[in-house]
């Protein structure tokens, strides 16, 4: 394989694992990326990428510091307007369901799925301006119905 081939391999790696927002050391990163079959990266290598490409340790949606990929790419935090495009969230035994303004859902989709089961969310799926999100076995419904609005500031 040829090294322009590796390095663009390495960079796509790299982006994803820090798209995941969950690694607030290089150290992790390093592991993350030797986990991929990157064998010779070391902490160096990974501090002059993250100085390349612009990223940053951030608070991801979890409140944990993280390194991140620069907003524009980066998981949609509560404070960002994304909060304004929801429309209702309402809920029945099984699915709690959030209606947003068109094309809003995608992006409120990405940011419940950064909260994950730790949270209670076993899952999203999300269309234009609808979101289905289902609880872990272990949340119930109206627990996270309740969580969600009071993610999004929504009064009923």
């Amino acid at each position: 394989m040829r090294s322009s081939d590796k390095q663009e391999q390495l960079t796509k790696a790299f982006k994803a694992i820090l798209k995941e927002e969950k690694f607030s050391s290089q150290g992790e990163i390093v592991e993350a990326l030797k986990h991929e079959g990157f064998e010779n990266i070391n902490q160096s290598k990974v501090s002059r990428m993250l100085t390349k490409f612009g990223a940053v340790r951030t608070r991801n949606a979890k409140m944990e510091m993280v390194y991140c990929m620069p907003a524009e790419l980066g998981v949609p935090t509560t404070s960002s307007p994304l909060k304004e495009l929801v429309m209702e969230i309402d809920h029945n035994d099984y699915l709690v369901v959030i209606h947003t303004g068109p094309g809003a859902a995608q992006l409120i989709a990405r940011l419940l799925d950064s909260l994950g089961k730790a949270e209670g969310i076993l899952g999203v799926v999300a269309g234009d301006d609808t979101l289905f999100i289902t609880p872990t076995k272990e949340t119930a419904t109206t627990k996270l119905f309740k969580s969600v609005c009071e993610l999004f500031g929504y009064k009923r």
